[in-house]
């Protein structure tokens, strides 16, 4: 039994186009991340599937809500799709996390899988959340395509579950707003089909020639 994942990334919101962390904390789409999320819509448009979900996070719900809006799909939300809580980090420029709080912010930053960020969690907590809700999901939709709308933190965690890659390894891998990831689900394993797949924003780049 297969359910295959369309996990995506939310698209670009004010504060990822700023650099600041968001963690738990919402922040709107911006006008680019708008145009992500309607170009995510117009490809999921012409692929059959069988459900909707996304994190209740705002960014999330957005980009989902304009996927509905064209696919006809309720959203069902699920807050274990959000993204890691970053407690006291959240709101700040990475500039900003590390002079108000260096300490926690060099600790973060080094990676660990099981360090949880004062008032946030750790990276761990949040990829067993993550993969419970996932498990659920296929147990519901055995046999099914569903799609996933979530977070960039959420899915690198994700990657590297699946490729055994260590939580503090250096990213060497770019996790895109509005990315299109495929990952199935089969005999209680992920398996990864397709990462970081942007041939949807094509368009969009070659209107603001």
């Amino acid at each position: 039994m297969t359910t295959e994942f369309i996990l995506l990334r939310h698209g670009e919101t004010e504060w990822n186009a700023q650099g600041r962390l968001q963690g738990h904390l919402n922040s709107s789409l911006s006008r680019e991340g708008l145009r992500q999320a309607d170009a995510l819509a117009a490809r999921l448009a012409t692929l059959p599937f069988q459900a909707l979900y996304s994190s209740d996070l705002d960014r999330a719900a957005q980009t989902a809500a304009r996927i509905a809006a064209r696919t006809g799909h309720d959203v069902q939300q699920d807050a274990r799709l959000r993204e890691r809580g970053l407690g006291i980090l959240e709101g700040l420029t990475r500039a900003e996390a590390g002079q108000r709080h260096p300490d926690v912010f060099s600790a973060y930053a080094e990676g660990h899988a099981d360090y949880v960020v004062p008032e946030g969690e750790s990276a761990s907590q949040r990829l067993r959340l993550a993969l419970h809700c996932l498990e659920d999901l296929g147990a519901r939709h055995a046999e099914a395509r569903v799609v996933v709308v979530t977070h960039g933190g959420v899915l690198s965690a994700l990657l590297r579950h699946c490729l055994g890659i260590p939580p503090a390894a250096p990213r060497a891998f770019a996790v895109l707003n509005a990315g299109w990831n495929q990952f199935d689900l089969h005999a209680g394993g992920l398996r990864l089909v397709t990462w970081g797949d942007v041939s949807h924003l094509r368009a969009l780049s070659l209107d603001d020639t």
